[in-house]
């Protein structure tokens, strides 16, 4: 990589690093995004709104829904068990951890891994506030993940993965730290179609980058990463489609060419198991 392109990705991992920074801040204070707006009791993030049952995060600090930032709900897709291991990649306000810790029960463990101490100060709150202990919140990035070689069961991530600059060793290391038979069961944003045809400026813009558009894959692309990466089975499930943005909103999808479609999909793949 060149002096300049080393630059350039530094800077904008700076941006997003202090775009979600500031969202864990206004989370932190009650307040709806700038952008956003919204009610105080939905997440600040357009994507994000909708994902989750009243039942579900009923009895989660406000402030842990107030920061989601995700396009899924990956806790109720990835079929959790009691006693499973789990790590969210992109962990943010520890939404999908705490979640997480419920289904997999006290002989279980989440762990959630994120680069912004803003965030990680968020979630460790939330985590006193729940009385949740069965969770390990981790300072760090998803391309390097803190953990030793096969110790989790499960990865999940809710809209993150997207926005790594290497996608390659994120998922080279999902698949370092998963147990043979281990499952990659993650939310994010994925383009389907041409994603050639997509102008140039939106995918360089950091604000782009930052809410989870520009950085996203192509379907078919992400799904030959996973399996150079050695996983097995891999696939994607649309779970929800995104219009156009609606005017005056920066937080909405932007118009995008005929024959390219932006979806918000749940990944799955497995680890394989040696053979008996």
């Amino acid at each position: 990589m060149s002096d300049h392109a080393a630059k350039a990705a530094d800077d904008l991992k700076t941006n997003i690093r202090d775009h979600y920074a500031e969202r864990a801040v206004a989370a932190s204070e009650s307040k709806p995004c700038s952008c956003c707006g919204g009610a105080a009791v939905e997440p600040q993030d357009e994507f994000a709104r909708g994902l989750y049952d009243v039942g579900e995060t009923g009895d989660l600090p406000a402030e842990a829904v107030l920061a989601s930032l995700g396009c899924g709900n990956p806790t109720a897709l990835a079929d959790l068990r009691p006693g499973e291991v789990v790590l969210d990649l992109g962990s943010g306000g520890g939404i999908d951890v705490l979640l997480s810790a419920k289904r997999v029960g006290p002989s279980g463990k989440a762990y959630g891994l994120d680069m912004t101490d803003e965030m990680l100060a968020l979630a460790r709150k939330n985590q006193r506030e729940a009385g949740v202990e069965n969770v390990e919140f981790l300072t760090g990035e998803i391309e390097q993940i803190p953990l030793p070689d096969a110790s989790v069961d499960v990865v999940i991530s809710n809209c993150v993965i997207n926005l790594s600059l290497d996608k390659n060793k994120v998922l080279a290391e999902a698949f370092r730290v998963l147990r043979p038979g281990g499952r990659f069961a993650v939310s994010d944003i994925v383009f389907q179609g041409d994603k050639g045809l997509v102008p140039e400026q939106l995918l360089r813009d950091v604000e782009a980058w930052s809410g989870c558009i520009a950085g996203a894959l192509e379907e078919t692309e992400y799904l030959e990463k996973l399996r150079r990466a050695g996983f097995a089975d891999a696939a994607v499930e649309v779970t929800n489609v995104y219009d156009a943005a609606p005017e005056n909103s920066c937080c909405g999808t932007p118009s995008l060419p005929d024959g390219v479609r932006l979806i918000s999909g749940f990944v799955r793949a497995v680890k394989p198991a040696p053979a008996a």
